[in-house]
């Protein structure tokens, strides 16, 4: 089971809590998911977004393991991340792959992805999102966790209403909207490369992150220069 350090955790959600700036809302959440990430030790984690017909897609992963999690679930509409977002509350499994609820998600998720865990993420009346964490062995999860989840999920929160008290609720909404699609125009490139060159996912975005980085380039531009088509506006 993850052992949560009361101090590490508080030290943390202060740090964060300082730290909260209402410009790059994106980078700032992404930044949030790799604390939790690291600090628990968990084998992965990531934040998903509804869009405007409620289907949960993701905004950020850790690794590749855990966009499996996300992908799955996006693709069948259910899973314990969907589950945390339609009922407003933590959900978690001891072991998805054999976990009855979600019936057909197991043959789409990464071997490596076991024990998951999940929170609503809320701004004003009800939930826009999840926080998500996995670990690539069977667990039971204990209050501990889930309410350690649900503190960060908080500070989430407390991001997504500073940017809409500074803007307008639509100029976040666009801003989570181009990062949506930022990740998608990626994610076909690196299927792209992946049947071209017979790669793995990893190898085919790190090949595609260091050729940007190269070039001096948004991953972004490149990917979309690659499929042949126009990468959304910065």
């Amino acid at each position: 089971m993850t052992r949560i350090d009361p101090e590490a955790l508080v030290a943390s959600l202060r740090g964060l809590q300082k730290t909260t700036e209402t410009t790059g809302v994106v980078h700032h959440l992404e930044r949030i998911v790799r604390v939790v990430d690291r600090l628990f030790g968990y084998a992965g984690a990531g934040l998903m977004f509804a869009d405007e017909g409620k289907r949960l897609r993701y905004l950020v992963t850790t690794d590749e393991a855990g966009r499996s999690l996300e992908h799955a679930q996006a693709a069948i509409g259910r899973g314990p991340c969907v589950s945390a977002y339609f009922s407003n509350g933590a959900v978690t499994t001891r072991d998805v792959h054999e976990d009855e609820r979600w019936p057909g998600l197991a043959p789409l998720l990464h071997p490596s992805v076991r024990a998951v865990a999940g929170v609503p993420v809320r701004l004003g009346d009800g939930p826009v999102g999840t926080l998500n964490v996995y670990q690539a062995e069977p667990q039971d999860w204990e209050e501990s966790d889930t309410q350690a989840l649900m503190a960060y999920a908080h500070v989430i929160e407390e991001v997504l209403a500073a940017a809409v008290k500074a803007e307008e609720k639509s100029v976040l909404a666009d801003q989570l909207q181009y990062a949506l699609d930022y990740r998608i125009v990626i994610e076909r490139a690196i299927g792209y490369l992946m049947g071209k060159h017979d790669l793995t996912a990893a190898e085919a975005f790190t090949g595609l992150r260091k050729r940007a980085r190269d070039s001096r380039r948004r991953v972004a531009d490149l990917a979309a220069e690659i499929l042949g088509e126009q990468a959304p506006p910065a």
